[in-house]
């Protein structure tokens, strides 16, 4: 059986000599676990699709019950975001909160694209700061899998927890949550709202999924 989709590296782990065990969020199939057999080898023709952060044509396999890449043929390598080490961190730290909010065998496009729009702006929106599109993100995904928060009386509120916010931060949130998703990274915001912003999104991230991420440690470890 062979299935030919597109797909996003979110993550590699190193397996045997030469492969690759793979993380892939699919336009398809959703998220799904792929072997990618002698990528690390010199030549490989499916070298460069299976790097982490890559979107690439993929061509799958059933190998003895598992996945397997044949083919993968690169769309975009998002080399912007590859050539700075802070972009990097926070496009890594996209793809670890992606494949934790993705199910396995389940289509998202909605995830899929606000990653894949999410890496766009790292890679081709310099003017942009990165705690805004790393806010916006946050924010959205959050939204997207069923944790949206309640804007109400100057505060944010979810399970368990309640934030407050500036009048533009709040503004500013109502866009990344209720506004044209192909203009997510449209709002302006700079200075102590947006610090505020990017604060509180990581703090209800943080409070509704219970857990922390080593790449958003990474990350803010460069801004310090």
């Amino acid at each position: 059986m062979h299935i030919t989709t597109k797909a996003l590296v979110l993550r590699g782990v190193d397996y045997k000599e030469s492969d690759k065990i793979l993380t892939l969020f699919t336009q398809d199939q959703g998220k799904l676990t792929a072997s990618a057999r002698g990528c690390r080898k010199k030549g490989s023709a499916i070298a460069a699709g299976c790097q982490l952060l890559a979107w690439s044509e993929m061509v799958l396999y059933d190998y003895q019950g598992r996945w397997a890449v044949k083919e993968a043929a690169t769309q975009r390598l998002f080399q912007g975001v590859r050539n700075d080490i802070q972009r990097l961190a926070l496009g890594c730290y996209f793809a670890e909160m992606t494949e934790l909010l993705a199910v396995e065998g389940e289509k998202d496009p909605e995830l899929l694209s606000l990653t894949l729009n999410s890496l766009h702006a790292l890679d081709k929106l310099p003017e942009k700061p990165l705690p805004l599109v790393k806010a916006a993100f946050e924010w959205k995904a959050m939204a997207l899998e069923g944790y949206e928060p309640l804007i109400d009386g100057g505060a944010v509120h979810g399970e368990g927890v309640s934030l407050s916010l500036p009048p533009p931060a709040l503004a500013a949130l109502d866009h990344i949550i209720h506004g044209d998703p192909k203009r997510l990274f449209s709002f302006r915001l700079e200075g102590e709202d947006l610090e505020r912003l990017a604060d509180t999104a990581e703090s209800y991230v943080r409070t509704q999924l219970e857990r922390g991420f080593s790449t958003l440690d990474y990350y803010k470890g460069l801004s310090s």
